[in-house]
């Protein structure tokens, strides 16, 4: 399990490296509404692709290693495996002139977009943190079937900002 403090230190690896990234996922959620509302297994972080080979020497010399045979795996994501199972799930991004971003799906030119509006700020135990809008939350939490998790998520979003999810 990820605990805030885990969050935090993989932040500042990260940041000594000279790499942004933002938090996505359960912990972007919780970073959203200032406070841990749930478990988390794995920590979700974007990346500015140009930045991947620091982020993975930073995070391969704090203990992670890439972990193999991850579906769906690159180009839209990898998985890195580190101290006491933590995971993190990490999403690499094309950046244009004006600040939005592109993810690449796959091969055939499927891609993810996130507007420049999407990089904001949240706070994960006192510290501001850099994590993905609510908006782009809610967008990305469309178009499956919900699991228990992403219900729980949706709702911590709803009470906060009072904004309408379709689960």
């Amino acid at each position: 399990m990820f605990e805030a403090g885990d969050v935090l230190r993989v932040l500042e690896t990260l940041g000594e490296a000279g790499c942004e990234v933002w938090i996505a996922g359960g912990w972007g959620i919780d970073a959203l509404v200032g406070r841990v509302t749930r478990e988390h297994g794995d920590l979700d972080l974007l990346h500015r692709v140009e930045q991947e080979p620091a982020v993975i020497a930073a995070l391969e010399a704090a203990g992670y290693a890439e972990r193999e045979g991850v579906v769906p795996g690159r180009p839209a994501r990898f998985v890195m495996a580190g101290p006491h199972g933590r995971e993190l799930d990490l999403h690499p991004l094309r950046f244009a002139p004006d600040g939005s971003a592109l993810q690449r799906l796959d091969e055939r030119g499927g891609a993810l977009s996130y507007p420049a509006a999407a990089f904001v700020t949240g706070v994960i135990d006192g510290a501001r943190v850099p994590c993905l809008s609510a908006a782009q939350q809610v967008h990305f939490h469309q178009g499956y079937e919900p699991r228990e998790r992403d219900l729980h998520d949706m709702a911590r979003l709803r009470e906060a900002f009072g904004i309408v999810t379709h689960f």
